[in-house]
């Protein structure tokens, strides 16, 4: 758990309202972000080649945000230097019926990433928690139960190797509303657009409340939640990745000794 003033602090009071959607920090643009946020990529190349090199841990990073919130996008930028091949994004949309027939984790459980990798999820096990509450897809005690669930499952994680940092994007509800009308007035992004995203906006409230509930009960020293100011996406990207290569470099990995002397090996 890295110390940031995105942090939610376990066991602290969370009030969405209280957290600036639009702040720069230290920054006074993006072009004044810029360097900080390419050294952080460039860290977290190195750090991915000793994470997979070392197998010893796997890293989880979890997205949730509102529709529009820059799920998508923080993936893209902050992982664009990444090896494909020591990287995996699941994005977890409505559950298949094979999906419905077992717990609400096990498609999670499944998409963990093995030692030695980094795990993406866009959306994740906190849909069960979040629109399920907001729409009554299940009832108010199965969901409220689900909670300890959440937190036991990711401390069982954490103590098999799983580093898992969590990211709250916190938009406005002005800067969706204009998100939305972009996608709906330019034609290379309408594929984007989900009529049912509009009725899932007249919900704001309650999703900002499910929201402060689960970042809440679930921000545990083994698993953070963090809120990232996600107006400005330029800023977005550097609080993301500042947090994950400072969590990540914690690890405090080492590449592995060859398995044989090669001291006195020559190739001709």
């Amino acid at each position: 758990m890295i110390d940031s003033p995105y942090l939610v602090t376990p066991g602290s009071k969370l009030k969405l309202s209280d957290h600036k959607t639009d702040d720069t920090g230290k920054f006074k643009d993006k072009s004044d972000a810029q360097p900080d946020t390419q050294k952080n990529l460039a860290r977290l190349e190195e750090l991915q080649e000793l994470l997979y090199a070392e197998a010893k841990h796997a890293v989880l990073v979890v997205f949730q945000a509102m529709d529009a919130g820059g799920k998508d996008g923080s993936i893209e930028h902050v992982f664009s230097g990444l090896d494909p091949q020591g990287c995996t994004v699941t994005s977890f949309k409505s559950p298949t019926p094979l999906e419905l027939a077992h717990d609400f984790l096990w498609r999670i459980h499944i998409a963990v990433p093995p030692k030695g990798m980094f795990g993406i999820f866009n959306r994740s096990h906190y849909e069960s928690v979040l629109i399920e509450r907001v729409k009554n897809l299940v009832p108010e005690k199965v969901w409220k139960n689900r909670y300890d669930h959440i937190n036991e499952f990711e401390r069982m994680l954490s103590e098999e190797g799983v580093t898992i940092v969590k990211f709250f994007l916190h938009i406005s509800k002005d800067e969706q509303k204009k998100r939305l009308e972009s996608r709906l007035q330019d034609a290379h992004k309408q594929w984007k657009f989900n009529l049912g995203d509009l009725e899932e906006r007249g919900r704001w409230d309650q999703y900002m409340e499910a929201y402060e509930d689960a970042l809440r009960k679930c921000s545990q020293e083994y698993a953070p939640w963090y809120v990232v100011p996600a107006d400005r996406k330029w800023f977005r990207n550097w609080v993301i990745s500042d947090i994950l290569a400072k969590t990540v470099d914690r690890l405090d990995m080492k590449y592995p000794k060859p398995k044989q002397d090669l001291s006195k090996v020559t190739i001709e």
